[in-house]
């Protein structure tokens, strides 16, 4: 059986600092400026736009204002309870909730409003094109929606390069190229590459290198023949 390698690099930060804007500042200056008992916001855009990313910067953000933040995903298992002093709940993968999860989701719209919580959500449509139950549905809806943009290629160059700097990897242009033309220009499929690459270049005491990602994808492929 072939030993997996510790995760040596840095756990990645999710923060609006490190959040590349493209077309999408207005929504990210919604956010961060956003009080407690202001109108639910909803976020949606395609797999690896930064929905989540967005979401968590901005737990972020408000943990480290002190406040409490209740965080519910397709994969939180149910019961859904608020934390003991929520000021924000945060709804991620709205597309993926199951009949319990949409019902537990409808009851923390009704929490949130009486205690005056903010509330951001995220999917992958705007609200009314989501298969849920029509009260949640108007619930997502409520307020300010933002479609969020994938980035540019020179965005997520610029992204990607200064989360290799970040993690201490010299990402050649070379490397950058293989990476853009070879894979779809997802910058979550993108950033978890470049994770596995560090962990693969650490475990072999090897410069990252065009060559070391052929082989950390052969060896990828073959583990799973």
């Amino acid at each position: 059986m072939k030993q997996l390698p510790l995760s040596l690099g840095p756990e990645p930060v999710f923060s609006f600092d490190n959040l590349m804007p493209g077309a999408n500042a207005a929504a990210l200056s919604h956010l961060q400026t956003l009080k407690p008992g202001a109108p639910p916001v909803f976020l949606w855009g395609p797999a690896g736009c930064g929905k989540t990313h967005v979401l968590k910067a901005l737990a972020g953000a408000w943990q480290a204002a002190g406040a409490q933040v209740g965080w519910y995903a397709a994969e939180t298992p149910l019961p859904w309870d608020l934390p003991s002093h929520p000021s924000l709940l945060l709804l991620d993968d709205c597309q993926d909730f199951d009949a319990g999860q949409q019902h537990a989701a409808f009851q923390l719209f009704v929490e949130a409003a009486t205690l005056g919580l903010a509330v951001v959500a995220a999917g992958t449509a705007p609200p009314v094109d989501l298969a849920l139950r029509e009260d949640l549905r108007t619930r997502l809806g409520w307020g300010p929606t933002f479609g969020l943009q994938p980035l540019a290629e020179p965005e997520v160059r610029a992204a990607l390069r200064r989360e290799a700097d970040r993690r201490g990897i010299f990402l050649s242009d070379e490397v950058m190229d293989y990476l853009l033309t070879r894979f779809a220009r997802d910058l979550k499929h993108l950033m978890g590459l470049l994770d596995r690459l560090d962990e693969f270049a650490l475990a072999h005491k090897r410069a990252v290198t065009v060559p070391l990602l052929r082989q950390m994808l052969t060896d990828q492929e073959n583990d799973t023949l």
